[in-house]
């Protein structure tokens, strides 16, 4: 593999290890193949994370500037690479907040998640307005729906498999706290609604299933005083409590909250109806105390987490995959660990986003999991001491019977200073189809999505 000089150390676990920034903007063609990648993969995969740009310290990992990572699949080669930084108001310059104290939602890292939707593509991050990307990685600009959007948009909106359409939420500090939109299969914004809660917490993700929207109010909550000190404005309150809300899609009835046990969820792997009734929930929690590692982690320095200084999102964080069942008819909620390895991103095929899913993908430390979560077995693909695997995305087959026959495609990092490879997977098996030797590292990010050709993207 190539490699890349050494920079000087930094004091942040969060500019350092697998999240050491890179520095330029690259692009390479005819890419390195080893094994053989199946001629369907005919596409982009397309990865978001944050980086800084050189001599800047945003304060915490969920704050620097957004790049974008490609690979162009086509007809079994890896036809280049390509990295861009997603050219928001922010990163030219402009303030968060206006001079009237409001803020402004293009003036965003938008550094969170990649996706495709109506023929669009959008970089997406929870504090601001989308920003429509090309192909190319190259930005358009902000996207407001016509002006229709007024809140922030989360990095985790979720696409109905039969509806086409794309519901997601935004949340604040300030009132609205929570607002619901729902986006047409079009891509038109045809529903915005305030939902009540009492007060503005870090709701990252959320659920859907066929009739419900599964809301996540978890005790992380904005305290104003941290923002005065330079820090995220976010922090675990024992306070607050805890409790997720089934509402209905249709809009008939109140949210129907469920208190649970403290714990906060980044991330949800899926949720559906079983043939009870019952919501069913399947999401990475973490406790308290890995919360308060991982946050740490995330804006620490290195003296202070010195344990995990090449820490990765997922490895050694302490967040297990549980299942929690939600009966609206009883208003009763169980929960259980489904496993107690420490794990993040889950992913699944996403044509089974809000119904039954037997399979569920993370990431570990040196290791992509999959959980049949029927019949309760989790194995592993190694991908090597010291390496960090990101978000495994699945890719379907084009004839798939079976809902693991298809593909999972994941940057593996292999350090600050050793080019990465795009890993493609077996999803069935786990085992190993081809990798795409990259030309340079690819730091450890967040998420990202397979974008498919169609006739109005080539």
């Amino acid at each position: 593999m190539t490699s890349e000089p050494e920079s000087t150390e930094p004091t942040q676990t969060y500019l350092a290890g697998h999240y050491t920034p890179v520095t330029d903007e690259t692009k390479a063609f005819d890419l390195k193949v080893t094994g053989t990648l199946p001629p369907e993969l005919t596409g982009r995969y397309l990865r978001n994370g944050p980086n800084p740009r050189p001599g800047e310290d945003p304060g915490h990992v969920f704050t620097g500037n957004g790049m974008l990572h490609g690979v162009r699949l086509r007809d079994g080669r890896a036809e280049w690479y390509r990295n861009r930084w997603v050219r928001t108001a922010k990163l030219a310059g402009a303030p968060s907040i206006r001079p009237d104290g409001t803020r402004d939602l293009a003036a965003v890292n938008a550094n969170t998640h990649v996706i495709a939707h109506a023929d669009k593509l959008f970089a997406l991050v929870e504090s601001g307005l989308p920003y429509e990307v090309t192909g190319e990685l190259d930005t358009v600009g902000p996207c407001d729906f016509g002006g229709r959007l007024t809140t922030a948009m989360t990095a985790h909106p979720k696409e109905d498999p039969v509806t086409g359409e794309l519901l997601f939420f935004g949340y604040g500090a300030r009132p609205p706290y929570l607002t619901y939109h729902r986006l047409s299969a079009a891509g038109e914004l045809v529903e915005s609604r305030e939902i009540e809660v009492p007060a503005g917490t870090m709701m990252h993700d959320f659920a859907i299933t066929e009739n419900y929207v599964v809301w996540l109010d978890l005790p992380v909550v904005f305290d104003p005083a941290l923002l005065a000190r330079g820090g995220m404005p976010m922090r675990w309150s024992d306070t607050y409590g805890a409790r997720l809300g089934l509402m209905r899609r249709d809009a008939a009835g109140e949210v129907r909250w469920f208190d649970v046990d403290p714990c906060y969820i980044f991330h949800v792997g899926n949720a559906h109806e079983d043939a009870a009734g019952r919501v069913v929930l399947e999401a990475v929690r973490y406790s308290r105390q890995a919360f308060d590692s991982m946050w740490q982690a995330m804006g620490g320095t290195v003296e202070q987490v010195r344990d995990s200084r090449d820490w990765a999102l997922g490895a050694s964080q302490g967040g297990h995959v549980h299942r929690w069942l939600l009966d609206p008819a009883t208003g009763r909620v169980s929960e259980e660990e489904l496993d107690d390895r420490g794990v993040e991103m889950p992913t699944i095929n996403d044509g089974r986003t809000g119904r039954h899913s037997r399979y569920l993908y993370t990431i570990s430390e040196n290791a992509i999991m999959k959980y049949d979560t029927v019949a309760g077995v989790g194995t592993a693909y190694g991908t090597g001491e010291g390496t960090a695997p990101g978000e495994a995305v699945f890719v379907p087959a084009s004839d798939a019977s079976d809902e693991d026959a298809g593909w999972l495609l994941s940057i593996v990092s292999h350090g600050p200073t050793a080019a990465s490879e795009l890993l493609v997977l077996d999803a069935h098996d786990l085992t190993r189809t081809a990798t795409v030797e990259l030309p340079r590292r690819v730091p450890s990010g967040f998420h990202g999505s397979w974008i498919p050709d169609t006739p109005h993207r080539r």
